[in-house]
């Protein structure tokens, strides 16, 4: 009876400690790509790098396509699954809607800027139809983004922007991230999460006083009879 527990519990440990491994190839692969360009690196490079011999990498991977894809599809289509369950969640106003996307697009930057550095650098040399997947990708994350801010400015939380453009500024500055920040280095994680997801948010956010009571156009008359209001006092004065 004792040796089932060690049986089911043997394809999970080969599975984390397969996991491990591939973790580990994929960050000196990404170190490699970086420092020599995906051209550049060979399949044995990243077999010595590991202390390796290559016929034990091909155990893991087969090759440099195999490896640059899957960098590719962790850092386009990662940030676009976890951003989609937010989108359609029912009780979130836009305003948290934007606010949780800007955490998960900067929260995956601080952790792992050097794959989003890599990938920049080498979308030049990606094959064709990875290029198009990655393509597709931003541009799906644009419109997620875009009909947030759209769906905030419809119901008055956020000023009354182009939500487009509102939207490739907010993805500029979660993507420059990437270019800045240091994992260990003086800048901590969370806070620079916080800070820019504050940001984002405030840069699109209405003042308290200019909210409308719903998204009826009798709110919006509303605070227009309010500003109408000012104006005449002004002119009388």
């Amino acid at each position: 009876m004792s040796a089932s527990p060690s049986r089911k519990g043997a394809p999970r440990a080969n599975t984390a400690r397969r996991e491990l491994v591939e973790n580990e190839i994929y960050e000196h692969a990404t170190r490699l790509f970086a420092e020599r360009g995906f051209a550049g690196t060979s399949l044995q490079d990243i077999a010595d790098a590991m202390g390796i011999t290559r016929p034990a990498l091909y155990y893991y991977v087969r090759s440099k396509d195999e490896l640059l894809a899957k960098l590719v599809i962790e850092v386009t289509e990662g940030p676009l699954a976890d951003i989609a369950q937010f989108v359609e969640r029912p009780g979130l106003d836009p305003v948290e809607k934007l606010r949780a996307m800007v955490e998960v697009f900067v929260g995956r930057q601080t952790r792992q800027p050097e794959r989003f550095r890599l990938l920049i650098r080498s979308e030049a040399e990606l094959p064709e139809e990875l290029a198009a997947a990655h393509a597709e990708s931003r541009r799906a994350v644009l419109r997620a983004v875009s009909g947030v801010i759209d769906e905030g400015v419809r119901a008055g939380r956020f000023r009354p922007v182009d939500p487009r453009t509102a939207a490739l500024g907010v993805l500029g500055m979660c993507n420059w991230v990437a270019w800045w920040f240091h994992p260990g280095g003086r800048d901590d994680a969370g806070a620079v999460v916080d800070e820019l997801a504050d940001m984002a948010v405030g840069a699109l956010q209405r003042a308290p006083d200019r909210v409308p009571d719903g998204d009826s156009p009798a709110a919006a008359l509303k605070l227009l009879r309010q500003d109408l209001d000012h104006l005449e006092r002004l002119l009388d004065g």
